[in-house]
């Protein structure tokens, strides 16, 4: 049996103008609570990233559905320190390409390490990204690093890197439920994003999500995850007490 909140707190939380009373989580019997849990792991168990997508056009709805969705994640201090490039056009994605494919090309000749080169080998990843050009949509992830004020000063943002982290993943898990595949892109360095797509200086690429149908035929690495027994642990206190 749960305790009663201190109705003292409530009270003050009533009369606080700056707060809500929440509402926001359904009313559910445990069991149901461990079904849709259950079923949400069965979901994303399935979810793999996809390297080989249709050109098959997907409505821009879905698309605007799934950011949104991300928008809704936690941020530090709710500065919410993220802006989505959302790109469909055919133009901008071949030179998204081009300048993607060039910083790739200097990452496997020169920049990565040859650990690096094995680790990626089993991926079968290279230089060529046709994918930025055959999906129908790109999502640019850009990290807010501060603000911008009207007046122009800095405004300082708390945790930027793992809220849009949080915001990104929020995205590939939307983007899965809807029945649409993603690759997460990070070609080193990604300044040339922020060119293309006229982004400013406080801005800086996180990720570039590609998103679309799984080609006819797709395949992906033979890869095993994690048994929950090494990422797991629980610390529950002993019933004994």
């Amino acid at each position: 049996m749960h305790s009663n909140p201190n109705p003292c707190y409530l009270e003050t939380i009533m009369h606080d103008s700056e707060h809500l009373p929440y509402d926001g989580l359904p009313q559910l019997a445990e069991e149901e609570m461990l079904a849709r849990a259950q079923a949400f792991h069965e979901l994303v168990r399935l979810r793999r990233t996809v390297r080989n997508f249709s050109d098959r056009p997907v409505p821009a709805e879905i698309i605007a559905a799934c950011v949104q969705a991300a928008g809704q994640a936690p941020s530090g201090a709710n500065m919410q320190p993220w802006h989505f490039e959302v790109v469909g056009d055919p133009a901008l994605k071949k030179e998204i390409r081009l300048a993607a494919e060039e910083e790739e090309r200097q990452f496997y000749e020169r920049r990565a390490s040859e650990e690096w080169l094995d680790a990626l080998e089993p991926l079968g990843t290279d230089a060529s990204k046709p994918f930025l050009e055959i999906a129908p949509w790109l999502i640019v992830i850009f990290e807010q690093r501060y603000g911008i004020d009207q007046d122009g000063s800095k405004k300082r943002y708390y945790y930027t890197k793992e809220s849009v982290g949080l915001a990104a993943g929020f995205l590939i898990a939307a983007l899965h439920n809807a029945g649409l595949a993603s690759l997460t892109h990070t070609p080193s360095p990604m300044a040339f994003l922020n060119k293309i797509l006229d982004r400013p200086a406080n801005e800086k690429p996180f990720l570039l999500l590609v998103t679309g149908y799984p080609a006819d035929g797709a395949l992906v690495p033979d890869i095993t995850r994690k048994s929950p027994e090494q990422y797991i642990r629980f610390r529950e206190m002993s019933r004994d007490k």
